[in-house]
């Protein structure tokens, strides 16, 4: 996490990586410290995992391949654009 006062954000951030168990072992401690600590972020974590229960208990929509392929290509943008400098 980045530092004092931005523990909130970093969770809201880091959510769908801390559900699927795809966070380092010390992220995902500092996840654990914060939840422990802050009400407001655990309630949403747990809001978060139930709505991912609930939207995965049903079956996929199917796509038409052109749309699919639309989608991963939005996804594809908006992630390379999320992604730090090096």
């Amino acid at each position: 996490m980045t530092g004092p006062g931005q523990d909130c954000q970093d969770v809201v951030e880091l959510v769908t990586d801390y559900l699927e168990d795809a966070l380092d072992p010390d992220t995902r401690s500092r996840v654990r410290g914060h939840l422990a600590e802050c009400d407001g972020c655990e309630v949403y974590v747990d809001q978060m995992r139930r709505t991912a229960a609930v939207l995965g208990a049903g079956d996929p929509l199917p796509l038409e391949p052109p749309m699919r392929d639309r989608l991963l290509t939005a996804f594809r943008d908006w992630a390379a654009d999320r992604t730090p400098p090096s």
